[in-house]
């Protein structure tokens, strides 16, 4: 396997974990604004400031765009090496 071929898997898989992580602050941060809405009834210890959910919408983001453009980071880094 070429090192630019590597790039682009190891980037991808990066995105891939980036999104996974994402997952639970996004639900925890969708309770939190269903709760500041009154539609979610949970204790006051348990409601999560809604700039978590923010916070996994951006990680969101970033994660997809390393998914979709991975091909073209790798080649940007590799640009030196001949296939």
């Amino acid at each position: 396997m070429k090192s630019k071929q590597l790039a682009n898997v190891l980037i991808k898989t990066i995105g891939l974990y980036i999104c996974l992580c994402a997952i639970p602050d996004l639900f925890l941060g969708l309770g939190a604004v269903l709760a500041a809405a009154g539609v979610l009834k949970w204790n006051d210890t348990m409601v999560y400031e809604s700039s978590q959910g923010i916070g996994a919408v951006v990680q969101l983001v970033v994660g997809i765009i390393l998914i979709s453009k991975s091909r073209k980071l790798a080649e940007f880094w590799f640009k030196a090496e001949d296939e």
